[in-house]
């Protein structure tokens, strides 16, 4: 089993990972709804298409865009379709 950890707590855990470029990406149902906040910040990668971002709360403590999620990623992604990483200080084993 993969988890992800920030703060003490495990944020998401799945035995159905998918690794690309060093990160673990979770399936989205994997990944706790209650630590999740929607972030206006996006990014774009030239193969995997734009990435929007989440903020992490746990514990009132806020970690600002340190999961990411491509709703519709490229074809040469779509292994990570709908799938979450994380980065930030999450610990993810």
């Amino acid at each position: 089993m993969t988890t992800a950890t920030w703060n003490g707590t495990v944020i998401a855990e799945s035995d159905d990972i998918v690794t690309v470029e060093g990160n673990a990406y979770f399936p989205r149902d994997a990944v706790r709804d209650d630590v999740l906040r929607p972030s206006d910040t996006h990014s774009v990668c030239p193969w995997k298409g734009t990435a929007s971002y989440y903020t992490l709360e746990v514990d009132g403590q806020v970690n600002r865009d340190a999961a990411w999620i491509y709703p519709e990623p490229k074809d040469a992604a779509r292994e990570i379709t709908g799938r979450v990483a994380f980065w930030k200080g999450v610990e993810v084993r």
